[in-house]
């Protein structure tokens, strides 16, 4: 079988199924310029029908954040260094890989073409995308009961991740060494110092 004949549809478990059609997402994604991306194309994709992905995500757009927030899940996970300045830097480290390839990328590229299109698709989107914002706030919480100040979560939005899609969208690699460490340091302030012995 070629890779762009639909899977035969046989049972599926719902893990099974929410899998398949994950991968169908994004195979369909790297195939095309997005226009194909419709519930009964990725359904014939994965071998599942089609009313049963509508059935559990609702619309296209719910379909396309829970693939996103998935992959972010397992390909940008959070660390616990024992320090904020770590833990960000660490996760800017794991981003600077995620979206130097090309299924990161395609992360991207899906994250656009989830814009909803209605309130209804716009709460549904929400809802898949709060999982990565609590993730994010746990980072937030270690650092506070650890005595530290961490920036509020909208900078830290604006000032480590915007820049990190930002280049992905506009295809502009981030440099090639230190750039985790320059993104924390414009957000935190450069480290302190050691006293000179």
């Amino acid at each position: 079988m070629s890779p762009n004949q639909p899977t035969p549809r046989t049972r599926k478990s719902p893990e099974q199924v929410r899998s398949a059609v994950h991968q169908a997402v994004v195979d369909l994604l790297s195939d095309t310029d997005g226009g194909d991306l419709t519930i009964p194309a990725i359904a014939q994709r994965a071998g599942v029908n089609h009313t049963s992905v509508y059935r559990r995500w609702g619309s296209r757009e719910a379909l396309l954040a829970d693939v996103v927030v998935t992959r972010l899940e397992r390909d940008w996970p959070l660390p616990d260094t024992g320090t904020l300045r770590g833990d960000l830097t660490a996760w800017a480290a794991a981003g600077v890989a995620s979206i130097l390839k090309p299924e990161g990328r395609i992360l991207v590229r899906a994250v656009a073409l989830s814009m909803p299109g209605s309130a209804e698709a716009h709460g549904e989107r929400g809802r898949h995308f709060q999982r990565r914002t609590h993730a994010i706030e746990a980072i937030r919480e270690r650092a506070a009961a650890r005595g530290e100040d961490p920036p509020p979560l909208d900078q830290i939005l604006d000032q480590l991740i915007a820049p990190l899609y930002l280049r992905a969208i506009f295809g502009i690699d981030p440099p090639a060494a230190g750039y985790p460490e320059l993104l924390v340091g414009r957000l935190l302030g450069r480290p302190d110092t050691p006293p000179t012995p």
